[in-house]
């Protein structure tokens, strides 16, 4: 028996939320493994990199296994997979088991990306109306209630390896319970090697990672902008992530409005435009309330970029849906991968006001590409 698409859409939105309180859980308690291994600057940075590289290996991976078992099943299966790996983190007994640990956690999260992301673009086309934003929505809802449980456990003196084993544990079954539901995926044949796109999926997934290079350089650096630039003080500049964060779950919560009236092309030119305002007024103002601004309109921009690149890859008549899902991925999050370290080398060189700068003209490249995201056929 096939569930309804409502329903469907309850369990995607279950899996995306429990994806990104896995990692919004992790994030929180890094201080505590700081702490706990005398982790300097540059060997926390070597760690994170485990993270991210055992993400893109994932990628082709679970775009193969997507397709030869359907999108639905592999999500559960992942979603179980990684629920594992979070407590496992705490286990590491040195630096070197918790590198090995974070690219476990770091393929787990990524792999379940990937066909989560697959499973919701077909719930998306039973619908018959743009979701996808939404499904991101409950991902940022994750990492957000992930961040403040770590809060909390933090204030109540709990050790990290009590606080992932109590998320995964109830956050896991509630998740996978609305998650067991009948729902057919369609399936294609897996084809081998790196999934990497080409043709018109090449073009959606620069236009993805136009955007996701300015997403992680949001995550690393607009504290540091506000601080160097805006001259604003710690406890001020710890402003601009959030009011960037709030802006987007909004955004993506109400997106499919947008989407809807205005098609996906002008909705992604209107995103692209927007990011590149945003930064204007944060670059041009260099105040604290600019900055806020600025940071704000970024987080309406960026909102739709990747949910839109990945709807037009699930939906490509000449690609596998995983196999295009997984390419489009690697690109995506490749540029997270490199933002912050490619504006860390240019604030270098040529400082930190160039390198935002260099932002605002990969969000125009956001609306120059903005056609390769008209959803197939």
């Amino acid at each position: 028996m096939t569930a309804s698409p409502q329903r469907a859409r309850l369990a995607v939105s279950a899996m995306f939320f429990v994806n990104g309180l896995m990692l919004g859980s992790w994030a929180v308690r890094v201080p505590a493994f700081v702490e706990a291994f005398a982790l300097g600057p540059a060997l926390l940075g070597q760690l994170l990199l485990c993270l991210a590289g055992g993400a893109i290996l994932s990628f082709p991976l679970a775009g193969r296994l997507s397709d030869a078992i359907g999108a639905a099943r592999a999500t559960r299966w992942l979603a179980l997979y990684h629920l594992v790996t979070l407590p496992a983190l705490a286990l590491a007994p040195s630096p070197l088991w918790l590198a090995g640990a974070l690219v476990l956690f770091g393929a787990g999260h990524g792999a379940m990306d990937v066909a989560m992301n697959g499973w919701g673009a077909e719930v998306e086309r039973a619908l018959r109306r743009p979701a996808m934003s939404a499904f991101h929505a409950m991902w940022s809802l994750g990492a957000g209630t992930g961040a403040l449980l770590g809060a909390g456990a933090v204030r109540a003196g709990m050790a990290p390896g009590g606080h992932f084993l109590a998320v995964a544990l109830v956050f896991g079954a509630i998740s996978l319970g609305l998650a067991l539901i009948g729902w057919e995926s369609r399936r294609g044949a897996p084809v081998p090697g790196f999934a990497l796109p080409t043709g018109a999926l090449m073009l959606a997934g620069l236009a993805a990672f136009c955007a996701s290079i300015g997403e992680g350089a949001m995550a690393d650096w607009s504290a540091v902008f506000l601080i160097d630039i805006a001259r604003t003080g710690e406890a001020q500049a710890a402003l601009g992530y959030g009011v960037y964060s709030v802006a987007m779950f909004t955004a993506r919560l109400s997106a499919h409005h947008a989407i809807a009236r205005m098609g996906a092309v002008r909705t992604a030119r209107l995103a692209g435009l927007l990011a590149f305002a945003g930064l204007c007024v944060a670059l041009l103002g260099q105040t604290l309330i600019a900055g806020l601004v600025g940071f704000a309109l970024l987080g309406l921009g960026y909102s739709v970029v990747m949910p839109l690149a990945f709807s037009r890859a699930a939906n490509d008549p000449d690609t596998p849906q995983g196999r295009a899902i997984a390419g489009v991925a690697t690109l995506g999050y490749g540029g997270m991968v490199a933002g912050p370290a490619l504006i860390g080398g240019i604030a270098h060189l040529a400082g930190l006001n160039t390198a935002f700068w260099l932002i605002a003209l990969l969000a125009l490249g956001i609306t120059a590409l903005a056609g390769a995201l008209k959803p197939a056929g």
